[in-house]
């Protein structure tokens, strides 16, 4: 059973973005620091941008692995933004991803994720999530520390039951 897409909400203005900026930052600096191999398996691809469209939110993410100067930043949804891959799917599933729990190939296939631009990349990228100890999530949750395993938990449950569905 296919899942059913909901509306997803109005884009809003990229002076709303910028209070998240911060928390986007402070998430790619703790993924590095849990995950410092992370960019060992992205080879000539580190350089890359990604724009990740997660379904209904409101605005698109840029995340840009550069050992050197890695960045995750919230963007308007609107006019095409460039990259060198997007990479599109609903949260859940993108959750899933993170989380080193779900089949980049079979969420690909089953057109569940959608992926323009360069495929190479966006196979490397995913190799390299697929290669961690720990999972992305666990690093993301966990920062926020005590409230962080509180709404963490739930959201894994919650993402986990709805892509068992979608199966």
């Amino acid at each position: 059973m296919k899942h059913v897409t909901t509306k997803r909400l109005p884009p809003i203005p990229a002076v709303c973005l910028l209070p998240v900026q911060p928390l986007l930052k402070r998430i790619v600096k703790r993924i590095i620091l849990d995950h410092p191999t992370i960019f060992d398996r992205l080879g000539p691809y580190k350089q890359c941008s990604y724009v990740i469209d997660a379904g209904r939110l409101p605005f698109l993410l840029l995340l840009r692995p550069d050992p050197l100067n890695p960045r995750l930043r919230a963007l308007t949804r609107g006019p095409a933004h460039p990259c060198d891959a997007r990479i599109t799917g609903s949260c859940a599933q993108l959750a899933r991803m993170a989380d080193g729990c779900g089949d980049g190939d079979a969420l690909f296939f089953s057109r569940d994720i959608h992926i323009t631009g360069n495929l190479d990349a966006v196979v490397c990228l995913r190799n390299a999530i697929d290669d961690l100890d720990g999972s992305i999530m666990d690093s993301i949750w966990g920062m926020l520390r005590g409230p962080g395993k509180l709404l963490g938990q739930p959201a894994r449950r919650r993402y986990h039951r709805r892509a068992a569905t979608w199966a």
